[in-house]
């Protein structure tokens, strides 16, 4: 039987982080919002051993942005692109990392990064 190829996404994973290049914002901290795109091997049976666990998922993804800061969210993006593409039946990864309070200077809706990434497998 050919394998399927099927996709889950998580969108909105809200953390907080101290990431960015500025002082305060390592300081003080800011809420940054994920989202995840994961193309995956269907699972042939009804058994959740045999396909991706997103409650891990985005477990994984919380630890990553609220861990070890960073200045840039194109590294935490990659950091968190590269730790799920070693997850068993994950073949492509796409993540986009929001910052929402990006210290801009101006009036803005939204600043984002997205990287890809694919399985080592």
């Amino acid at each position: 039987m050919d394998e399927r190829i099927g996709t889950i996404r998580l969108r909105g994973l809200s953390v907080y982080g101290h990431h960015g290049i500025l002082d305060f914002e390592r300081r003080d901290g800011q809420t940054f919002v994920v989202d995840v795109l994961l193309e995956i091997l269907v699972p042939s049976s009804d058994d959740i051993s045999q396909t991706v666990d997103y409650s891990a998922v985005a477990g994984i993804v919380a630890g990553i942005v609220a861990g070890q800061p960073v200045n840039l969210i194109e590294t935490l993006a990659m950091t968190i692109a590269d730790r799920l593409a070693t997850y068993p039946r994950i073949r492509r990864v796409e993540v986009t990392v929001h910052k929402p309070e990006a210290p801009i200077g101006v009036q803005f809706s939204d600043v984002s990064v997205s990287v890809e990434g694919a399985s080592r497998e």
